[in-house]
């Protein structure tokens, strides 16, 4: 056996995990991703999705999917850079790029390849790259590829920023890469701060808004049109897995920039582009967002009323202040074993544990969509209440109002 074998077989946490019976991972779902799955053939109701709007089930998108597919086939058999760019991929970007503000918007196959592949490759050796501590892993990972030294910040701390800042050459380039709601904590970044800082030292800005498009901003463009900065921040990076009903990623900048990408960045040259199904499903997605602005204010009713809740049952919820909840257990094992618990109770939520955050913040994220109903959020939270006291997960107080 040789060491590579060695290391792989030594590798038991997920099998260990797996003995107590509350391993959470890879549950296979029987159904479309909407408010109730179908899992193991039982009904289940879904509080771990980002499908945040509800349109992955939606007639438009599926429509869209549908006719793509018998227009175009069902793959592109090709990168962007060669034979794989369609005429749907290029009306895409336009309409991504005057959804979110900007001059120019590239198309990446994921979200993930879109951080790695521009992380990568916009600054060179002797340039630096600054990333708050709680920043996306695909962030994390397009940094490591770069040659450029990563300094990472606290978590949303314009002040230990700037500290790291002040002693940056002045003539070198400094990219500050952010995300724009923090897709474990819920939290949003304090950009008009960061802005402010980015300015004072000559450094620009990258925000991936994954998790904030659909959400808020202009017709849910995202994080930095919330703060009507969308001329003072350099990039924007956007994923079609969330909100937008697809999958895929994108990148939307001046026109210098988008062409410098197409032409240097390797998670776009050497991959294969996104389906003719994926670009159709997106683009109907943006529409029904544009169209349907009261979906917004849904998910954000559904929001506000599931956090009264929880902090009516004492639960630890953190800084959040978007539809995704932390509900903080502290725990590796009892996060586990109350997944598992809500999943047999018919609730599917996501356990959360290192290195996805600290290794002391370990936590049950529950996210909202727009189409859940009242009802669904009150059966959810009061089965997490009745599981956490039969796990001894510690409240700051009982609920003190009922709804």
């Amino acid at each position: 056996m040789n060491a590579l074998q060695l290391k792989m077989r030594a590798y038991n946490v997920p099998q260990e995990i797996k003995k107590s019976g509350y391993y959470p991972y890879f549950n296979p779902i029987e159904s479309a991703q909407d408010t109730e799955v179908i899992i193991k053939g039982k009904k289940v109701l879904m509080f771990g999705s980002n499908s945040y709007l509800g349109l992955t089930n939606h007639p438009k998108t599926k429509e869209a999917a549908i006719n793509a597919i018998k227009k175009y086939g069902t793959g592109c058999a090709g990168s962007r850079f060669l034979n794989g760019t369609i005429d749907l991929h290029i009306q895409l970007e336009e309409v991504l790029a005057e959804f979110v503000g900007k001059e120019a918007a590239i198309v990446y196959s994921t979200g993930f390849q879109a951080n790695l592949g521009t992380a990568s490759a916009l600054t060179g050796r002797n340039d630096f790259i600054l990333l708050d501590e709680y920043d996306h892993a695909s962030i994390i990972d397009g940094c490591r590829l770069s040659f450029s030294k990563v300094i990472k910040y606290k978590h949303n701390d314009v002040d230990s920023l700037e500290n790291e800042l002040r002693f940056l050459p002045a003539d070198k380039i400094k990219l500050i890469v952010v995300d724009g709601v923090f897709s474990m904590e819920g939290d949003i970044v304090n950009l008009p701060e960061i802005v402010k800082v980015a300015e004072k030292y000559s450094a620009s800005i990258m925000v991936d808004e994954a998790h904030s498009i659909g959400i808020m901003g202009k017709n849910g463009s995202g994080s930095v049109s919330y703060f009507g900065l969308t001329n003072k921040v350099d990039i924007l990076m956007g994923t079609f897995s969330k909100s937008l009903a697809s999958v895929g990623g994108f990148i939307a900048s001046d026109a210098a920039t988008i062409n410098y990408l197409k032409h240097n960045s390797r998670s776009l040259i050497f991959s294969a582009s996104i389906s003719p199904a994926n670009a159709a499903s997106a683009l109907a997605a943006i529409e029904i967002i544009t169209e349907e602005p009261e979906r917004i204010e849904q998910l954000w009713k559904n929001t506000h009323y599931a956090m009264r809740r929880l902090k009516d049952y004492g639960f630890d919820i953190g800084k959040t202040e978007t539809p995704i909840i932390p509900i903080y257990i502290r725990d590796d094992i009892k996060t586990f074993a109350l997944a598992k618990m809500l999943l047999d109770e018919g609730v599917f939520v996501n356990a959360v544990v290192s290195p996805a955050v600290r290794s002391d913040s370990s936590l049950i994220r529950f996210s909202l969509m727009a189409t859940h109903t009242t009802k669904q959020i009150e059966t959810a939270i009061d089965k997490i209440n009745r599981m956490a006291k039969i796990l001894d997960i510690p409240v700051e107080q009982e609920i003190v109002e009922n709804y």
